[in-house]
């Protein structure tokens, strides 16, 4: 199995409230624009910086570069960080107060800050060919200070994104069940089990050690719920968009086909394998990373106002 678990944890996010409306915008309590505050720098930085170490080390070798490479791509770099550092900065004031959640926002802020010029300096020496001219002396002193860094901004995003999800899912729990409690389970209340199942099957089926049992079991309830949705939005007359429908649908193809893959034990071809890098990884039917693709679609779906 290739694991995509940086790419997975980078883009497992994080809606907290329907984009695009007015009526959202003008009830954002506080604590949803706290959370909202760290996922905005979840979902700018974390899959650039990712990238950067991937592309990186589809050429570097894990000791770090000799200069003998056949090709040297160098590194990519991250998009700004200093709109992330305030908005966390402003959002750790906010109610309600969480110490270790704050704490982790500002740690993956640190960790991101370094992460950024140290990237810039890769990528000038890289893109400039410099290694021409030193034999790759500094390409050489840059590895160990690359490493730590991405270390430990993988350290942080994955302790920041624990937090904000621990609280995303109890509030997509909560919200589910007082649904169900106002208007029984018809189309927005199937809709909203659908976002909760499809994240349950992206964060099983990316892991190094995959539950083939728990996939299955929530493989099955996500279809069970799909079914549903169908035949009860005709019966009460609430269409769900077709965007919506049609991004359901795809997460639930990938997910079967990635759930055969593990259970049958189906290796990558040459060809997969070759393709299984940053930016085409997603062309791979059954891959973790085509999974993840088409549950972005089914997010962006459900912001531009599929919810019922």
């Amino acid at each position: 199995m290739i694991s995509f678990r940086a790419f997975a944890i980078a883009a497992a996010t994080l809606a907290m409230t329907p984009a695009g409306t007015e009526r959202a915008a003008a009830q954002t309590s506080p604590a949803t624009e706290k959370l909202n505050a760290y996922v905005g720098c979840i979902n700018r930085l974390s899959a650039r910086a990712y990238d950067s170490r991937s592309r990186y080390f589809n050429w570097a070798p894990k000791s770090g570069p000799t200069g003998k490479e056949r090709i040297i791509y160098g590194t990519y770099t991250i998009y700004d960080t200093a709109d992330c550092a305030k908005n966390v900065a402003a959002a750790n004031t906010l109610e309600p107060r969480d110490s270790a959640l704050e704490a982790a926002a500002s740690a993956y802020v640190s960790a991101a800050t370094a992460l950024g010029p140290l990237l810039k300096e890769a990528d000038d020496y890289y893109t400039q060919e410099n290694y021409k001219d030193d034999k790759m002396a500094k390409g050489r002193a840059l590895h160990p200070r690359l490493v730590t860094a991405w270390d430990a901004f993988a350290d942080a995003d994955k302790k920041l994104r624990a937090g904000v999800e621990a609280i995303n899912d109890r509030r997509k729990a909560e919200e589910l069940i007082a649904i169900e409690a106002k208007e029984g389970k018809k189309t927005r209340y199937y809709v909203e089990a659908i976002m909760i199942d499809a994240k349950r099957m992206l964060r099983l089926q990316d892991n190094d050690k995959p539950d083939i049992e728990a996939i299955t079991k929530a493989v099955s309830e996500y279809e069970a719920n799909m079914k549903a949705l169908e035949e009860t939005s005709a019966a009460d007359g609430e269409k769900v968009g077709s965007m919506f429908a049609s991004s359901a649908k795809s997460v639930l193809v990938t997910a079967k086909q990635l759930m055969r893959r593990i259970r049958d034990k189906v290796p990558y071809t040459s060809g997969q394998k070759m393709m299984m890098s940053p930016g085409s990884a997603w062309m791979v039917e059954g891959s973790p990373a085509r999974l993840l693709r088409d549950y972005n679609q089914l997010i962006e779906a459900y912001n531009r106002g599929t919810r019922i």
